[in-house]
């Protein structure tokens, strides 16, 4: 366990923790708040979030942009030994992604109902169909992943209010 803030986390706490905080980056950038990091023996090798706009990219996901940053770090497209923490469920596109890079564990702060590919509307990343799979913990730090996500489409709703009213 680790002291954040007076408070003793579990590592997965601690490592979501960072998620948040580029969760938190891409909603200031008006991005879908998606954070993630990923982890090896311990320490921060990959960081991404959402940045489908600002590219102009449907591949920009908070954890393609992981995946890319820690297979940069590491020199392989195999991340055999890290950890994955996210948090929103990854979609189809990322559960996907995660057994290509043969991530062995994915750590999720919420559900995702609409899309999430971790056993909420598929299952992608539990499959035995595939050549791999990844274990899944979720519900870390919950009640703060999806806080981000309400709080930023509460503003856009209330944005997209007010332009509406001002050309009225």
């Amino acid at each position: 366990m680790h002291e954040y803030s007076n408070i003793m986390l579990t590592e997965d706490e601690k490592f979501m923790k960072e998620a948040i905080k580029l969760a938190k980056k891409a909603s200031a950038a008006g991005e879908v708040p998606i954070g993630c990091v990923i982890v090896k023996d311990g320490k921060i090798i990959g960081r991404g979030y959402n940045r489908r706009n600002t590219d102009r990219s449907t591949l920009s996901h908070a954890e393609m942009n992981a995946i890319k940053k820690a297979s940069s770090y590491l020199h392989d497209w195999r991340l055999e030994e890290c950890t994955m923490y996210v948090t929103l469920e990854p979609c189809q596109m990322c559960a996907g992604a995660c057994i290509q890079a043969r991530i062995p564990r994915v750590v999720i702060g919420c559900l995702s109902p609409k899309s999430g590919s971790c056993g909420t509307v598929a299952s992608i990343l539990g499959n035995e169909a595939f050549m791999h799979t990844c274990e899944i913990e979720s519900g870390v730090l919950a009640d703060e992943c999806s806080a981000v996500l309400k709080e930023f489409f509460i503003r856009m709703r209330a944005e997209k209010k007010a332009l509406d009213q001002a050309y009225k």
